[in-house]
């Protein structure tokens, strides 16, 4: 059942590239800005549970600073080692200049 939870007004995460992190409903999430839309991650690697929001994105992929692991911002898919599982991914919507992240 959807659960969507207001996370950030639009103007905090603006230009591709841009990486956010937030918390909903407890849960720590990672926006990130690319030319086709925003998308949300779950904010920990899959390899060592570190931020992914202390990283950076190029070529729609995340990159986790610590070991440099990688992940597809769209779908989640762990795209480089040493991380091999996926990480969370969560729909998202833009009203009115407000984020919100499907949770449920």
């Amino acid at each position: 059942m959807a659960e969507w939870v207001k996370v950030a007004n639009e103007e905090e995460c603006q230009g591709a590239g841009c990486v956010h992190a937030v918390t909903a409903n407890g849960l720590e999430v990672v926006l990130v800005r690319l030319d086709d839309g925003i998308y949300a991650l779950e904010d920990r690697c899959s390899h060592q549970d570190f931020p992914l929001s202390e990283g950076g994105v190029e070529d729609g992929r995340l990159e986790c600073v610590f070991h440099g692991a990688r992940f597809d911002v769209r779908t989640g898919k762990a795209v480089q080692l040493p991380a091999i599982k996926s990480v969370r991914t969560f729909p998202v919507e833009v009203r009115d200049g407000e984020i919100f992240v499907d949770v449920g």
